[in-house]
């Protein structure tokens, strides 16, 4: 039979060889993705659906129907001028 201690430090061997394994995989600290540079358009779109966005919406704040469906679309056609 094993003893508690004997499976302890199975457990323990287990667990560091498992960390080294993921260490290597590890991206350095300093690298890290770097942001996406947003367009001309995606800002113009993005203004002008905040702007049409209470045109399409509910008193509650809800969007009525096929409401934000056709914001986008009014926020396409805004953006595209």
């Amino acid at each position: 039979m094993t003893s508690i201690d004997d499976i302890i430090r199975l457990l323990e061997a287990a667990k560091n060889t498992g960390s080294k394994a993921s260490s290597q995989t590890k991206k350095a600290p300093g690298t890290q993705k770097k942001k996406r540079k947003v367009s001309g358009y995606q800002k113009r779109y993005g203004s002008a659906f905040k702007k049409l966005a209470p045109k399409y919406k509910t008193k509650a704040g809800k969007w009525k129907k096929d409401g934000f469906k056709r914001c986008a679309a009014a926020a396409r056609k805004a953006a595209k001028k």
